[in-house]
């Protein structure tokens, strides 16, 4: 593999959240008390444990004329295989590289609340694949999946952040596509509180088998069970499976205005009835305009928390399910579930990258 051994990479300024908006939840118990490790022991129960397309982000800045010269649709996210991932590359800027997935930036976000977490998905044993391995065990996380020893390469998605903060991705599924039933780590998934599914990776039947066997050995277990429907092609693709999935093993459901609306082919209000049915939970995120959040018997509308300028929007969803989970399986309310779901997408579109800079537990309690 071609230059990928050599990390390009550089940060630009961390600009946090504004400091009025966390004050009163850094005046919750559930987050004054958590304990400060996050390192789990075999032993030890999880808050969440992340099921998803185990990825490495690449992200650099772009501007238009950049992608109209390589054929980009902005704001797109384009499927590519291994060749056409080397050519762009080679012609990126400077980039931040992490581990990333949007269940991998999810229990990132939440170990850095302070929770303990797992993650399952696939790499290939290769120079990105022990990247990724390294880097979301560094955040504490439970990953013990196997690698891949043959097959394709470890999945990478290379993202073009313009100056507006629109993010185009060019996306090689490579390994993490053969995730299997046989991968599932039912230790894992029996002792968290939570297991969170990333709709992205519903495309393999074998994946589709995974999310069963993960759900079934959760709910044995009395635990829950979170799904991410992740994108509105994806639930164009699965709209019936997801439908079935909704139904009978999600107990908490996150997605967007046009996720939902995809999903249930309706209008928003809509949606939030046909919701009130469906699931347990669910937070429906509307950029600009906050989250409302569903439950059996109430509606509730959290604002957005303040930022001072919009980055990269990369991983605003996946840091919201970390913030919102993390309240969930401390005991907070539904509305300080989503406080914290704010909180931690305003301090991620803040820069760039799909990662915390600044610890979110130390955010939450000092503002």
């Amino acid at each position: 593999m071609t230059g990928w051994s050599q990390a390009k990479s550089s940060r630009g300024a961390n600009l946090r959240a504004a400091a009025s908006y966390g004050a009163d939840l850094a005046a919750s118990p559930h987050i004054a008390g958590k304990a400060v490790s996050n390192v789990m022991s075999p032993t030890d129960a999880l808050d969440v444990v992340g099921i998803g397309n185990a990825i490495v982000d690449v992200i650099a800045s772009a501007d238009d004329d950049f992608l109209r010269r390589h054929d980009m649709a902005k704001g797109t996210m384009t499927l590519v295989d291994e060749a056409r991932a080397e050519a762009i590359y080679a012609v990126m800027g400077s980039t931040v590289a992490s581990s990333g997935g949007s269940a991998g930036n999810t229990v990132a976000g939440i170990a850095s609340l302070g929770g303990k977490t797992g993650y399952i998905g696939k790499v290939r044993d290769d120079i990105l694949g022990r990247a990724f391995r390294h880097d979301i065990t560094a955040i504490g996380a439970a990953f013990r999946t196997p690698a891949a020893t043959d097959g394709p390469a470890t999945a990478r998605c290379l993202i073009l952040v313009t100056p507006d903060a629109q993010r185009t991705m060019n996306t090689f599924l490579g390994a993490c596509v053969n995730l299997g039933p046989e991968d599932i780590d039912e230790e894992l998934v029996r002792s968290a509180h939570v297991t969170y599914l990333e709709g992205y990776l519903y495309d393999q039947p074998s994946a589709q088998a995974a999310f069963h066997k993960a759900a079934e050995v959760a709910h044995a277990a009395g635990r829950r069970v979170s799904l991410s429907l992740s994108d509105p092609f994806c639930v164009e693709r699965h709209r019936s499976d997801f439908l079935q999935l909704v139904d009978r093993h999600v107990d908490v459901l996150f997605a967007n205005e046009a996720e939902i609306t995809a999903l249930f082919e309706s209008d928003l209000d809509s949606a939030i009835a046909r919701l009130r049915t469906s699931t347990e939970l669910a937070a429906v995120t509307r950029s600009a305009q906050g989250s409302i959040i569903v439950t059996k018997e109430s509606t509730i509308e959290v604002a957005v928390a303040p930022v001072e300028r919009v980055v990269d929007t990369t991983g605003a969803g996946d840091l919201y399910a970390a913030g919102f989970l993390y309240g969930l399986t401390t005991g907070a309310s539904p509305k300080e579930c989503g406080r914290l779901g704010s909180l931690a997408a305003a301090e991620i579109i803040s820069h760039v990258g799909a990662r915390p800079y600044t610890p979110l537990r130390e955010l939450a309690a000092t503002r």
